[in-house]
């Protein structure tokens, strides 16, 4: 079933009344697309099931306090940043690079679920395999803000003002951290592409 706006506030409405369904189906609303955000930061597919149980705890321990202003998707997501900044600091260690098609829910590569009249040849596959592990190379080098928002945004398909209300920082702070993480990606890559050509 569609989760429409009306739906959304009806179930956070059923949450806060401690309705156990409601939180089933809240989970899988959004449990795929955080499970995926938080494998892509954390590196660990454990770390990230884990994780991901801490987000819908702090949910139900957290909803009766939310105050619903359609920003819901941002509230559950700033949680799981969160969450991540403090499994990361505590480890002290940097993100894993993670391919993107490594079978994390909605992280499939490009072509794993195209018809084979559609899938790319052996080389076009090789050569997108490359082009997908030197972006993730190049993310897992970003400052850990600018990570953030690129992955929130471009990866998790929040809108920036979202990514802002995620991140706790003004709009334009958020536009400045994404347009300076993406130009230093175009730079990585460029770099790897005169490298691979050059070699």
């Amino acid at each position: 079933m569609e989760l429409t706006p009306t739906r959304l506030a009806d179930l956070i409405q059923r949450a806060q009344a401690h309705d156990p369904a409601a939180f089933d189906d809240l989970i899988d609303a959004f449990g795929a697309r955080l499970h995926g955000y938080l494998y892509r930061l954390i590196g660990s597919r454990d770390e990230a099931d884990d994780l991901l149980q801490d987000v819908f705890l702090r949910v139900v321990r957290m909803i009766g306090s939310y105050r619903h202003d359609h920003r819901f998707e941002g509230w559950l997501f700033r949680i799981a940043t969160n969450l991540v900044r403090d499994r990361i600091r505590k480890v002290g260690r940097e993100p894993k690079v993670i391919p993107f098609d490594s079978g994390s829910e909605g992280s499939g590569s490009a072509w794993t679920d195209a018809d084979d009249d559609t899938a790319p040849g052996p080389e076009a596959a090789m050569q997108l395999a490359d082009d997908v592990d030197a972006l993730q190379e190049a993310l897992a080098k970003l400052p850990e803000a600018e990570r953030e928002v690129i992955m929130l945004r471009h990866f998790s398909d929040l809108s920036f003002s979202e990514v802002a209300a995620v991140m706790e920082t003004p709009l334009g702070t958020a536009l400045a951290r994404a347009h300076r993480g993406l130009k230093k990606l175009r730079d990585m890559m460029d770099v790897g592409d005169t490298r691979a050509h050059v070699g």
